[in-house]
């Protein structure tokens, strides 16, 4: 009796375990190698910042510090201005997300849930655009802002005038936030389009026959069940957005009104970088985009694998 019973425990173990195949341990390497290789980058560059820049100098970037302190954090903050230019930042990024995300989920409502004759051309024009590298099309871009007239608005309560203060497109945050609206807008659409497609049908028929108008059924049904895509999306625009450095440059002469990352190129010198500052500046500036997804997390991820799981 006491055998059977200790063979009875025994199988339930046995069914238990489960055999690692060799492509599941392969796949985890291969995941612990990416998960490393960046990690790296961003560990080193903290271990930059938390050292003095005559430490640096004196042993090399590669060697084991003398001391670990937070000076260059604090210095950088005050030197390079950074809630001056996070505010800069933050009135390109926040209007520019939120007008390609509405632009971009009403096409997508209307070539996903409603057919005519140039349904798929109009989302070919849109994605399209994604093909186009911006370097293409800066210098027309360039001679087209210094043509186009703006009424002179530097009245409005925000600093530099808004959303202009020179009579010109040039030089603007309103110029700067258009042309991130009109990249990202063909990006978002093709995402926004795809996912709709997945919504059933049946939803917006029966709100038809309720007596439900185009603009309700996009408002009350469309867009909620949007949530989790749309929030993926602002995920990543926000990051896009606040990490540009090239618009700005060519669109923006001057510097106070230029966004974060300008403020961090004002940190090199002509015949000296002190890359510890540079560090410790690039690691500030990056707080904004990880606090953006840690509040988007839940709905980051399920944006990204929800609509592979339905069909």
């Amino acid at each position: 009796m006491t055998a059977i019973t200790s063979t009875a425990r025994a199988i339930p173990v046995a069914r238990t375990r489960r055999r690692l195949r060799p492509q599941r341990i392969l796949l985890h390497a291969f995941l612990i190698v990416v998960s490393i290789a960046w990690l790296v980058p961003l560990l080193y560059a903290l271990y930059t910042a938390l050292r003095p820049v005559s430490d640096t100098i004196q042993h090399g970037y590669v060697s084991l510090p003398s001391t670990l302190t937070l000076d260059n954090f604090i210095n950088v903050w005050s030197l390079a201005k950074l809630p001056y230019y996070y505010v800069n930042t933050l009135i390109v990024v926040i209007p520019a997300v939120i007008l390609a995300l509405f632009l971009a989920s009403l096409v997508a409502f209307a070539v996903s849930k409603f057919t005519f004759r140039f349904n798929l051309l109009l989302l070919m024009m849109f994605t399209a655009g994604n093909l186009l590298p911006p370097q293409v099309i800066i210098v027309p871009l360039y001679w087209l802002y210094l043509a186009i007239p703006l009424p002179n608005l530097a009245h409005l309560p925000l600093y530099g005038g808004f959303p202009s203060d020179n009579g010109l497109m040039y030089d603007q945050y309103f110029g700067v936030i258009l042309i991130h609206v009109v990249f990202q807008t063909g990006f978002c659409t093709f995402v926004l389009s795809n996912y709709m497609r997945t919504i059933s049908k049946e939803l917006t028929e029966a709100a038809l026959v309720d007596g439900a108008g185009v603009w309700t059924i996009y408002r009350k049904i469309i867009l909620p069940l949007c949530t989790p895509a749309l929030a993926a999306l602002a995920t990543l625009e926000f990051t896009w957005i606040y990490n540009d450095f090239f618009w700005a440059l060519m669109l923006m002469s001057t510097g106070v009104k230029r966004p974060i990352t300008s403020a961090l190129q004002n940190l090199q010198g002509a015949f000296f970088v002190n890359n510890n500052l540079l560090a410790a500046g690039s690691l500030l500036a990056a707080i904004p985009t990880v606090i953006v997804f840690l509040a988007l997390q839940r709905q980051f991820v399920r944006g990204l694998t929800l609509g592979s799981t339905k069909g």
